[in-house]
C-alpha cells in the first residue's frame, strides 16, 4: 500500500529523467589549458562546457596554466563560464604553473577557484601580445576597460576586487598562499583528488540558480581536443608556423622553376595558406614576412646573375627576417607570452637554404663557363668507320650519319675505326685508330 501511496506524487518519468548526481554519483568533466590562451583554446573550452551542460555534468574543471594570451579569447571563455549552468571550476596547477594576464580574468569569473602549491597569479596589466608600444590614449582606454572588467568578475563571486584591480593597474602579482589570505582565490588543493574532495558540499551560484557541489564520488571523466582543435592548435606553435611559410615557399620556387610539375605548386599554395591561418592566432612582425621574402628572392637572383654578393645578402636577410619573425628586438613585458623560433630551427633552415642554393649556384656557373658545343664541333672525338678509302679523301660513317671526310694522317681503308679530330666547313678531319702492338709472345 505504501508503494502505490508512493507511485502517482513521483511518475516513473520523472524518476528516469533526473541527472545522475540525485543519486550521489554525478561526472565531474576535466579538460587541461597549457600555453597561451588563442582562439583555439578557447573554441575547446567553450565546447568542453557545452557539452558538460548537455551531459548535465556534476561540474567542468579546467586545470590551467597560462601566462596569457589574447584578450578576445579570454573574454569568450569568460562569457562562457559566466553563462553556465554547471559549476565551473579554475584549478590553477601542476606545481609551478601560473595564472598569468589572460588567466586571471578567467580565474576570477570561476565559480570556484583554487590553486595548488608552488604556483602563482597575478601580472595582468595589458601589454600588446607582440611587445610593442601602445599609444598613451589607447592604452589608458584598454587599462581603464580591463580594470573595470575584472573588478566586475571579482564581486561577482565575492572576491577581492581591489587586488584584482592591482593586478590590472600595478601589475600584481602573489603566490598562492597569498591569493588564499587575500581572498583572491577559494582554496589551496594538493591535486584533483584534493579538490573535488574539498569542493564537495559548497554552494555556487550558476546562471541557472543555486547548486550544491556532489564531488566526493563523482566520476572524473577528461575531455580532450578533438581531433581539427589539436591539429589547429599544433600549427599555431611559432615553429611550426614559420616551418610552413618557408617550406610553402620553397615549394612554389620550385614550380617556378618547373612549371607544370604541379605537386609543389599544390603543396606550397596549400603549407602558405596553413602558415598564414596560424599567423592569424600569433604576434607576427610583418617586417620579418618581408625580410624573410626578400632573402629567397635574393636567393633566385644569384642563381640568373651568378653573384655571390646576391646570395650573402639574401642569407643574411632571411637570416634577420626569421628571428624577428614573431618577436622584437627590445625585450617584452613578463606577463606577455614569449613568442619566438627556435634558434636551432632557424639556423637548420638558413644552413639547408645555403647549401642549396650554393650547389644551384656552382652548378650554373660551371655551365656557363664551359665552352658551348654545338653543330660540328659536337662531333669531335667520337669514333666512327671509314665507309670508304680515304686517300685522303672519302666519306665515313659517324652517329649513324654518312659525312664527307678527309684523312689527316696517311690513308684510311673501308672499313677501318676513326676518329674525328675537328672539322674544315662541313668536311670532317679523321685520324685511323691505330691497333695496339700485339705483346711478345
Amino acid at each position: 500500500m505504501r508503494w502505490r501511496a508512493f507511485y502517482p506524487r513521483v511518475p516513473l518519468a520523472v524518476l528516469l529523467a533526473m541527472p545522475l548526481s540525485a543519486a550521489g554519483q554525478g561526472s565531474v568533466d576535466l579538460i587541461t589549458v597549457h600555453g597561451a590562451i588563442d582562439p583555439i583554446i578557447a573554441r575547446f573550452a567553450t565546447r568542453a562546457i557545452a557539452s558538460a551542460t548537455d551531459d548535465h555534468s556534476e561540474a567542468v574543471i579546467i586545470q590551467m596554466d597560462t601566462p596569457g594570451g589574447l584578450g578576445v579569447s579570454m573574454r569568450q571563455i569568460v562569457q562562457a563560464i559566466i553563462g553556465s549552468p554547471v559549476p565551473i571550476i579554475v584549478y590553477v596547477a601542476p606545481p609551478g604553473a601560473r595564472a598569468g594576464s589572460a588567466g586571471v580574468f578567467i580565474t576570477m569569473a570561476a565559480h570556484v577557484a583554487a590553486m595548488s602549491p608552488g604556483t602563482n597569479i597575478g601580472a595582468a596589466h595589458p601589454v600588446s601580445i607582440g611587445g610593442a608600444q601602445i599609444p598613451t590614449t589607447q592604452e589608458d582606454k584598454i587599462l581603464n576597460d580591463a580594470a573595470a572588467y575584472i573588478r566586475t568578475l571579482a564581486a561577482l563571486r565575492g572576491r577581492n576586487a581591489a587586488w584584482a584591480e592591482k593586478a590590472v593597474r600595478q601589475s600584481v602579482s602573489v603566490t598562492e598562499e597569498e591569493a588564499l589570505k587575500l581572498r583572491v582565490i577559494d582554496l589551496i588543493a594538493q591535486d584533483v583528488k584534493d579538490l573535488l574532495t574539498q569542493i564537495d558540499g559548497r554552494h555556487v551560484s550558476t546562471a541557472q540558480g543555486e547548486k550544491i557541489l556532489h564531488t566526493r564520488v563523482a566520476t572524473l571523466r577528461e575531455r580532450s581536443m578533438s581531433l581539427p582543435e589539436r591539429f589547429l592548435h599544433a600549427i599555431v606553435d611559432p615553429n611550426v608556423a614559420y616551418f610552413l611559410f618557408i617550406l610553402g615557399l620553397w615549394a612554389l620556387i620550385a614550380e617556378f622553376a618547373h612549371p607544370g610539375a604541379i605537386l609543389p605548386g599544390v603543396t606550397g599554395v596549400i603549407c602558405l595558406i596553413l602558415a598564414f591561418v596560424a599567423f592569424g592566432s600569433l604576434p607576427v612582425n610583418w617586417a620579418g614576412v618581408a625580410l624573410i621574402v626578400f632573402g629567397l628572392t635574393l636567393f633566385v637572383l644569384d642563381i640568373k646573375v651568378t653573384s655571390f654578393v646576391l646570395g650573402v645578402s639574401g642569407a643574411i636577410a632571411f637570416i634577420l627576417g626569421s628571428l624577428v619573425l614573431f618577436k622584437p628586438w627590445k625585450p617584452t613585458p613578463p606577463a606577455t607570452p614569449a613568442f619566438s623560433v627556435d634558434l636551432l630551427l632557424v639556423g637548420l633552415m638558413a644552413a639547408g637554404l645555403i647549401a642549396f642554393f650554393a650547389f644551384v649556384v656552382s652548378k650554373a656557373v660551371q655551365s656557363q663557363r664551359a665552352p658551348v658545343i654545338s653543330g660540328m664541333q659536337a662531333l669531335t672525338g667520337v669514333r666512327g668507320r671509314a665507309v670508304t678509302t680515304l686517300a685522303p679523301r672519302g666519306t665515313v660513317l659517324v652517329r649513324g650519319e654518312q659525312w664527307g671526310a678527309e684523312a689527316v694522317q696517311g690513308t684510311v681503308n673501308a672499313g677501318e675505326e676513326i676518329t674525328v679530330m675537328g672539322s674544315d666547313g662541313l668536311r670532317l678531319r679523321i685520324v685511323k685508330i691505330q691497333d695496339p702492338p700485339e705483346e711478345p709472345k
